[in-house]
């Protein structure tokens, strides 16, 4: 009997979650960024951008962004039409603040970014490529603002 009582329990548990999600799913909002970004790097690195957020839900945002970080890790470079994917969020303030960022970079003339930032239940995941030297491994924070 014990046992039917906690598998009757489990499937209302599992039955109410499945319908919770549903729920949150209708309320989630779904956002993009395209950006401009331009850094330099000397064991400390530094770089600053502008771009535009757009959700589906009708909303968009003109955004400051300054990345800072330091590591093993040394050059300039220059993102041009970078691209960044948010998981998807409820309210769109969520977008804003200081994201977790680790990398590891590569190139000559022609560069290239790709990584995966996060901030509490939120990631974004960026792509871009660009002119400049870079080389090295770096770790900081990537932070996103309302432009002014």
């Amino acid at each position: 009997m014990r046992t039917i009582s906690i598998l009757a329990a489990s499937v209302v548990l599992a039955a109410s979650s499945m319908y919770s999600a549903r729920a949150h799913a209708a309320g989630q909002i779904d956002c993009e960024m395209k950006f401009n970004l331009t850094g330099w790097a000397a064991i400390y690195k530094h770089a600053e951008g502008n771009g535009t957020i757009t959700c589906n839900n009708g909303r968009s945002f003109k955004v400051h962004i300054v990345a800072v970080g330091g590591g093993l890790t040394a050059g300039k470079y220059k993102v041009e039409g970078g691209t960044g994917k948010f998981s998807d969020v409820y309210d769109t303030s969520e977008l804003f603040g200081s994201y977790a960022q680790g990398e590891a970079n590569a190139g000559v003339v022609k560069s290239s970014m790709a990584q995966v930032l996060t901030k509490g239940n939120v990631s974004l995941a960026l792509a871009g490529t660009g002119n400049g030297v870079n080389l090295g491994v770096s770790f900081g924070k990537f932070t996103i603002n309302r432009a002014k």
